[in-house]
Parts: structure tokens; C-alpha cells; sequence
């Protein structure tokens, strides 16, 4: 039997949480996660789904709103989905973020919340995006004013990101505020050529359409790379509005365009061709550059990566005689950035094209002290592994969202390194593993470093030694 909806009045909002929505209490200590608001509002609420740890509820009424509400900047807000908290200011999204990191490390780790250091806050709140992808579909979503307005509304096609929740719409972008206006000009100029050259435009529910996705990357020394992704082979079309991007844009340094056939956009099992240009740009983080190529894993947010890579690098208190081990790699960034300061380090990542990429940054950038293993980290760094690379002095470890694997934090353990400096994007699992540490290493401070403004995931780095 399906529970009745409740009302809750003047729900003071007090925190955020995942996916944009924000969190209240009530005074019987329900939990309440409401979508729509931001802290400091006090709304009247309607639970539509309870459990025990929590419910989830809409706004049927706001009380007062939040001093820290303020207007949204893009036009865009609130329908495409992409950035929750543009109508929180700034300061309070990196206040809330910060209570963030300190709860998992009091409430998991249960260590002393002030370990963590004053969080990082990011300069440039936009376009601080170095990727942006694009979809096209023949079904643009619509607004609420425009489904409520008067005018008969024409969508022969839209590109721009999904509508959450909506697999087959897409909002129609015109400006998107993460990433410099050149990647707007692009997408928007393809939209228009495809409107005036009657260009069919993707439908995901029948698979067919010639113009499927985009994908638009930059890096911070002016280079540009613009992946266009067709549904089927149309020689002509494919020839024609390639032509016309690469005299229209000069300032791409590397065009270039995928057959995508599979029900799938993914095209990491897919040809990429080179329409113009070179196979990939140029990222420099410090002394080290970085050739990005059209299927490379890269920081999302390169001004920022350096100032994380500081705070490693900062913690990990590097000595030329230092044998470093660098988990979950990825292609290396971070290896490849210490790389100058110790005798050697040693990169392990389950991706092999990021290892690939390792690779070649590391004689594009003539380094000669690193090595890297393309393989699970939890199988990998075993026994035969230690004795041929040597025991660690550091260990720099960067696993995704779930953190460590358990077998992964014992084999730390047994490997007692003097110093270890682990990367999150995850401050739940990263208490959580911090706390299994705790067995041989003490928790000396926790940086939490803001890399995604805007939303709400928050990076942090924890310096961890050997106790003695």
C-alpha cells in the first residue's frame, strides 16, 4: 500500500547534496532532501518518497529565501541541468562544500574535522571547462514558457545537452557559460549550416540521422580540437560542412570527424579521421606538456589540476632519491608532474589507451625516470611487482568515485610506504578508506580543492605518514 504524501512546513534548508538537490531537518530529525532550493531558504515542502533514512521532497511554497540565493547567469539555467548551483553565490558554494568534506571526516573516518584545511576555491568560475560534448537530436525539448506562450513552435532539430531524465530531448544551447565562447560559435554555426543544408538531425528512439554528436576541447595555450560525430557515411555532407568549418575556424588546431553506427555514443571503439591539422593538442601544466588526443583522458579543469598538483606535490614532500608509486594514473598527469623531483615513479591505470597516452607524454616530454602498467591496480601491485620496482617511499593514489578496492587499501598496509597522499573526487570514500588506513598511518590534513564550480563535487587530498 503506497504511503500518503506528507506536508512539511518552513523546512529550514541547511545543506546541499547530490544531483542539485539541497537537504533540511525537521525537528523530529527527518531527513529531508528537497529539489529547487539552496541553503537558507525555509519553504513549505511535499514529501513524495520516504524512507527511513530519508525522504524526498518538492516545494509547494517558499517562506523566506536564502541571503545566499542570487540570479542565475546562464539563460540556460534550471531546464538543461548541467550546473545546479549558479543560483547559489559563489562563497556559499565553497561553505557548503567545505562542511562537506569535514562531516565525511568526522562522521566516517571519525577523525578531527579540523584536519581539513580551508578549501581551495577556483578563480574562474566559468569557462573553466576544457571539454564540452555536444548531441543533436530532431527533438528539441520545450520549455515551460514556451509549451505556456502563444506561439506555434517549430523544433526541426536541436543540439545541446540532455535534459535530465529525458534520454531522447535535448535543450537547445545557445550560450553555455563552462567553456570560452569559440566553442559556442562553433556549435551554434553547425546548428545554423545544418538548418540551411536541411541536414537530418539524430533521432536516438529510431537510430537514424546524419548529424549525431560533437565534442569541442581547448587547452590553456590556445589550442583548439573539434570532434564531429555522423550517424551514417554521407560523403558529400561529410566533405561539405567539414570544408566549412575548417575555413570558418581557423583557430582549430585539430578537425576531425567519427562514423558513429552503434546504438551507443561512446567512440573509444570507433575510427577517428583527421580532416585537418594535427591528431591532438597541447596542454602545459607547469614544466610538463601534455598531448591530448581525441579519445585522451584528461583534468577537466586545467588551471585548477595545477593548483591540486601543488597540494600533492606539497604533501608527498618529494626528495631526488624518492621511489614513487602512482595509483590509478590515469595517462600519467600526475606522474609525469613529479616526475623531475624523485629518482623514479611508477604509474598504474586499468585503461590502456590513458596508458598509451602515458607513453607518449612521457618522451614528448623526454622523461626518462617513469614507467607504466596498464592493468587493475588490485592486481598488479602485489609481491613480484614490489620487489621489481622497489619498495615506495611515496604513494600517490587517485582511484574514481568508489574509492580503493579493500584488497587495494591492505596491500598499503602491508606496504608501510613513509608517506602517502591520496586524491579524491569523493570525500565519503575517501573517510571511508582513510579510516582503514588509520591502522598504520595517521591522517595529518585533508585540502579540499573546488574543481567543479557550480555543482557539487569537490575534490580533496589527504597527507597520510607511517606512524612510527
Amino acid at each position: 500500500m503506497a504511503r500518503k504524501k506528507k506536508s512539511v512546513s518552513s523546512l529550514l534548508i541547511t545543506g546541499i547534496a547530490d544531483k542539485g538537490k539541497a537537504v533540511g531537518r525537521t525537528s523530529e530529525g527527518e531527513v529531508i532532501f528537497v529539489d529547487g532550493v539552496v541553503p537558507g531558504d525555509v519553504a513549505d515542502v511535499l514529501v513524495y518518497r520516504r524512507k527511513k533514512s530519508m525522504s524526498q521532497a518538492i516545494v509547494t511554497k517558499f517562506v523566506t529565501y536564502s541571503p545566499d540565493r542570487i540570479e542565475a547567469a546562464c539563460q540556460h539555467f534550471g531546464v538543461c541541468g548541467g550546473c545546479k548551483w549558479q543560483h547559489l553565490a559563489y562563497e556559499a558554494q565553497l561553505r557548503h562544500k567545505f562542511q562537506t568534506v569535514k562531516d565525511s571526516v568526522r562522521r566516517i573516518a571519525k577523525l578531527d574535522e579540523s584536519l581539513v584545511l580551508p578549501i581551495i576555491g577556483c578563480e574562474d568560475n566559468f569557462t573553466y571547462r576544457n571539454k564540452l560534448e555536444y548531441s543533436f537530436s530532431s527533438k528539441r525539448w520545450i520549455t515551460t514558457q514556451e509549451a505556456a506562450g502563444d506561439e506555434v513552435i517549430d523544433q526541426p532539430g536541436a543540439v545541446g545537452f540532455h535534459r535530465p531524465g529525458s534520454f531522447d530531448k535535448i535543450v537547445d544551447i545557445e550560450t553555455c557559460l563552462l567553456q570560452d565562447d569559440l566553442s559556442n560559435q562553433i556549435r551554434n554555426f553547425v546548428r545554423t549550416y545544418a538548418h540551411e543544408h536541411d541536414f537530418s538531425f539524430y533521432d536516438i528512439k529510431s537510430q537514424k540521422g546524419f548529424l549525431r554528436n560533437m565534442i569541442v576541447r581547448n587547452t590553456t595555450q590556445g589550442e583548439w580540437m573539434l570532434i564531429m560525430i555522423f550517424g551514417h557515411h554521407d560523403g558529400d555532407k561529410i566533405k561539405a560542412i567539414m570544408g566549412e568549418l575548417e575555413a570558418k575556424f581557423p583557430q582549430l588546431t585539430s578537425l576531425n570527424y567519427v562514423i558513429n553506427t552503434k546504438v551507443n555514443d561512446t567512440i573509444f571503439d570507433r575510427d577517428v579521421t583527421l580532416w585537418s591539422g594535427r591528431s591532438y593538442i597541447v596542454e602545459k601544466l607547469r614544466d610538463v606538456k601534455y598531448q591530448i588526443g581525441t579519445k585522451s583522458f584528461f583534468q577537466t579543469n586545467p588551471k585548477q589540476a595545477v593548483r591540486l598538483f601543488d597540494v600533492a606535490l606539497d604533501f608527498a614532500e618529494l626528495k631526488d632519491t624518492d621511489n614513487v608509486y602512482d595509483l590509478y594514473t590515469g595517462l600519467g598527469s600526475i606522474a609525469l608532474y613529479v616526475s623531475a623531483k624523485v629518482k623514479h615513479v611508477t604509474g598504474i591505470e586499468e585503461i590502456p589507451e590513458a596508458i598509451a597516452d602515458a607513453n607518449v607524454n612521457m618522451a614528448f616530454n623526454e622523461i626518462t625516470n617513469a614507467t607504466f602498467y596498464a592493468g587493475d591496480v588490485r592486481g598488479i601491485l602485489n609481491e613480484s611487482f614490489v620487489k621489481k620496482h622497489g619498495k615506495p617511499d611515496v604513494v600517490i593514489t587517485d582511484p574514481p568515485r568508489v574509492g580503493m578496492h579493500e584488497d587495494v587499501v591492505q596491500t598499503l598496509l602491508q606496504l608501510e610506504a613513509p608517506r602517502i597522499v591520496y586524491i579524491s573526487c569523493n570525500p565519503a570514500t575517501q573517510a571511508r578508506d582513510l579510516a582503514l588506513l588509520s591502522e598504520k598511518y595517521e591522517t595529518i590534513a585533508i585540502q579540499p580543492v573546488d574543481m567543479f564550480p557550480h555543482t557539487h563535487h569537490i575534490e580533496s587530498v589527504a597527507k597520510l605518514k607511517l606512524r612510527t
